[in-house]
């Protein structure tokens, strides 16, 4: 077994960090194009491997798993940031091509005070992150220093509260277009 002992985990590791370290870095860079995100998302995946360390019989299968983790993480990131972008270009586009009327900045107005009601009925977990993080101008690294959970959580949950955060306000267009 690859694991037998507390001992033979740090040495373990320790050997396969230094193996395999510059190279899951180098296809997590390529992918995002981000020193700072594939540093982020190489020991991440260094972090699950520890935590699955006794399912795998050799290093060479640690090392495969890693390469596949970090890749699919770093796509996953890619394709998040390519949301994220799409949505900022798109936003700015349409900011810049109008003067907003006063019904539009009455109608803007009424649109952040429902979204402050809708935040409110978030759970606690998710209103926080989300206050930190769109508010606050923190990033993940920082939110999760603050709350004390790992950047990955802060990640989970700031999805799921933007995920459950449009729930409601499509819930509340959905009531006001049937009446």
């Amino acid at each position: 077994m690859f694991n037998d002992g507390k001992g033979a985990l740090d040495e373990g590791f320790r050997v396969l960090y230094d193996e395999t370290f510059t190279m899951l870095f180098r296809i997590a860079r390529r992918i995002t194009c981000s020193e700072e995100a594939a540093e982020d998302l190489v020991h991440d995946s260094y972090i699950k491997a520890v935590e699955r360390w006794d399912i795998f019989p050799t290093r060479n299968d640690v090392k495969y798993w890693l390469i596949r983790v970090v890749k699919n993480n770093a796509l996953n990131w890619a394709k998040r940031k390519g949301r994220e972008q799409k949505v900022y270009q798109r936003f700015f586009k349409e900011s810049e091509e109008r003067t907003p009327s006063p019904e539009d900045e009455a109608l803007d107005g009424e649109a952040v005070a429902e979204l402050k009601i809708k935040l409110e009925l978030l759970p606690e977990k998710f209103k926080t992150v989300l206050v930190l993080k769109e508010y606050g101008g923190l990033n993940y690294k920082e939110i999760g220093k603050v709350l004390g959970i790992t950047e990955g959580n802060v990640k989970v949950r700031v999805f799921r509260a933007r995920e459950a955060l449009a729930a409601l306000m499509r819930e509340d267009s959905g009531n006001v277009s049937r009446s």
